[in-house]
């Protein structure tokens, strides 16, 4: 059964955007009366199509309740390897997704293209959430420097460098914590000088093995394993 959000309800109908229904109708060639499942304020319903409508049926009920906050800190990439990475990081279970700026990023930014790149971001996420069957959409900040990325959190900071905290003896904490914060570098990685700084806000150097991945394969490497571990 096909899922969709929305922000908007009028009795017991629940509205959906011009994409959604273009979608629902055209792509997934709906008919009156198919039922569709809507997710409204986190919670998920059951619905019926009802000519242009998506009719309220009843609340479905969802015990699964996450026990951690996980948030990717992601350098500007490319089109195409971000496109992946926002999709890939929602569909294993991403909370909040940081964008940042570092000396080795390749793509820049003005303000409007940002906020091109944000609807564009979001829009990625909300269909991957939707064919991840999520009750969430993951949160897309506004593009941040090195310095806003101190948040509380297990953090850990993926380097070519260190050697010694492999992501083994790290992730041995992760349930003294209730957010695990993840900064990964862009193409080229980190200068020194960045990871200090991250050092510095108790981000963990931490290495992921000998092999050196490429930028995109690491958040889904990262978030598999911590994914793993958190399974109960």
């Amino acid at each position: 059964m096909q899922r969709y959000f929305t922000n908007l309800k009028e009795n017991n109908n629940f509205i959906l955007n011009s994409d959604d229904l273009y979608h629902l109708k055209v792509v997934m060639r709906a008919t009156k009366n198919d039922m569709v499942e809507v997710v409204y304020n986190n919670k998920l319903y059951i619905a019926m199509i009802d000519n242009n409508n998506v009719v309220l049926k009843n609340e479905v009920e969802d015990n699964i309740l996450k026990q951690k906050e996980l948030i990717l800190c992601i350098p500007l990439l490319a089109e195409q390897k971000m496109s992946f990475v926002l999709q890939k990081a929602t569909e294993l279970g991403i909370d909040k997704i940081i964008p940042f700026i570092t000396t080795r990023s390749i793509v820049k930014l003005d303000e409007k293209k940002e906020l091109k790149k944000l609807e564009r971001w979001y829009k990625i996420c909300k269909e991957a959430s939707q064919q991840s069957k999520r009750l969430t959409i993951p949160i897309i900040s506004s593009i941040k420097t090195i310095e806003d990325l101190n948040i509380d959190g297990l953090k850990i900071l993926c380097s070519t460098i260190e050697k010694a905290n492999t992501l083994k003896k790290v992730l041995n904490k992760v349930n003294i914590y209730d957010t695990i914060v993840i900064v990964v570098g862009p193409e080229g990685g980190l200068t020194k000088d960045e990871e200090q700084r991250l050092i510095k806000q108790g981000f963990i150097a931490t290495s992921l093995g000998k092999n050196i991945m490429r930028v995109e394969t690491v958040p889904i490497y990262l978030l598999s394993v911590i994914n793993y571990e958190m399974m109960e």
